[in-house]
């Protein structure tokens, strides 16, 4: 399957750990399902899965650290109930009641060439054939076309992108090569009403982080 590359940059980002259960802490590089959801926000579809294969990092890593006001709390399911069943009910929250104000340890300034491929999935159905959503990506990814706005880790730190011409001189990645530890690989929607967290253990190397397979045993759990 062919693959796509796409360069992304932005002002800032926030590919968030999930060990940090309070502070917003990013890791140093983009991460795999952050680059996944690039692509599908310029094509999804049910029949096809994005699957990225690299990261190529072309600026300096750099942060930032940000206070936001968030809002704490979120609608309440059993209200929304019983609005539904009387026919009326308050389903608001009171920002000035829910805000807090937390720190953010964020990336700034950021740019990278992703490269990904699709699958067709099994139960694509006939008619849908890995040309149609080619050309349909090619399409929409040439003219700066999207379904909604991509993002770097966070909807509120939006990015540019443009498809990238392989047989173009791209600018090289940053000459830097460390240990990133393990890192957020994707979630594993099997169980959709569980979906459980997948890592690998990931390494820049020269300002390239090589991202394992689906099935890679890189991958855990």
């Amino acid at each position: 399957m062919k693959t796509y590359c796409l360069e992304v940059s932005g002002d800032f980002a926030c590919f968030t750990r999930p060990e940090m259960k309070v502070e917003r802490v990013s890791y140093d590089v983009m991460t795999p399902s952050a680059a996944r959801a690039v692509f599908e926000s310029i094509l999804w579809k049910p029949a096809i899965r994005w699957h990225v294969g690299k990261i190529e990092v072309l600026k300096p890593i750099k942060w930032i650290s940000v206070r936001r006001n968030e809002v704490g709390a979120v609608a309440s399911v059993r209200n929304a109930q019983e609005a539904m069943n009387k026919g009326a009910g308050l389903l608001g929250l009171n920002v000035e009641d829910e805000r807090q104000q937390r720190a953010g340890l964020f990336l700034r300034d950021v740019a990278y060439r992703i490269h990904a491929h699709f699958e067709l999935l099994p139960n694509a159905g006939e008619n849908n054939t890995p040309g149609k959503f080619m050309d349909m990506f090619e399409r929409r990814a040439e003219k700066g076309q999207c379904v909604n706005q991509p993002y770097l880790g966070c909807r509120e730190f939006a990015c540019d992108f443009r498809l990238v011409d392989s047989a173009q001189p791209q600018a090289a990645a940053i000459s830097e090569t460390r240990d990133l530890g393990w890192m957020l690989h994707d979630l594993d929607y099997t169980h959709a009403a569980d979906p459980q967290p997948r890592f690998f253990h990931a390494r820049l190397e020269n300002g390239v982080l090589s991202v394992p397979g689906w099935e890679s045993e890189e991958i855990r759990g």
